[in-house]
């Protein structure tokens, strides 16, 4: 069995290092993955995604037709990939940037996270913060990782591409207790 993730928004967002991260960490805790990258030529505004797969057997294809869990920093991530959400899937919204008023499918879970108003609202905090506000409101609504071992994945990914940055588990942790 899978679990099957889109993370979508707007370039700048963070939402292909979310799924890096994503994918990295199901890697280094044994599990097959796949990472596929989709955004547009621009760097920053322009929509961009990756989908996430990872399980315990080999995985035939990098494509999702539905999904356990969206993760989407933009409204118009929610409009695009919401209807691919399985019954019982999970939405994780950014409310931060998806403002507008919509109604949401009902056999679904739906969280709401204001990811760059907690991110600000850490020591030192800026709205840049926001992707890692909303893995951790991923890894406490998903259980999939345990928290701790989560910061130190995502602390190795950064160390990896030559990044150290404490911060990022002041907003994981943040968003997390939310």
């Amino acid at each position: 069995m899978t679990t099957d993730i889109i993370c979508a928004g707007f370039g700048g967002q963070g939402v292909l290092t979310v799924g890096m991260i994503l994918a990295s960490a199901g890697m280094k805790t044994g599990k097959q993955i796949t990472w596929y990258p989709s955004y547009g030529s621009e760097m920053r505004g322009g929509t961009a995604n990756c989908t996430v797969r990872f399980g315990d057997e080999a995985i035939a294809s990098p494509y999702a037709k539905t999904l356990d869990i969206l993760f989407a920093m933009s409204g118009p991530a929610v409009d695009k990939f919401e209807m691919r959400l399985k019954p019982g899937g999970l939405l994780l919204v950014n409310t931060s940037v998806a403002k507008e008023k919509r109604s949401y499918r009902s056999d679904m879970r739906t969280c709401f996270v204001p990811a760059a108003e907690i991110a600000e609202g850490v020591p030192n905090g800026t709205a840049k913060g926001a992707n890692m506000v909303m893995l951790g409101v991923f890894c406490k609504e998903t259980g999939l990782f345990p928290p701790d071992a989560f910061i130190r994945l995502i602390d190795e990914y950064f160390e990896e591409h030559g990044k150290k940055n404490p911060q990022n588990a002041v907003y994981f942790m943040a968003g997390y207790n939310t």
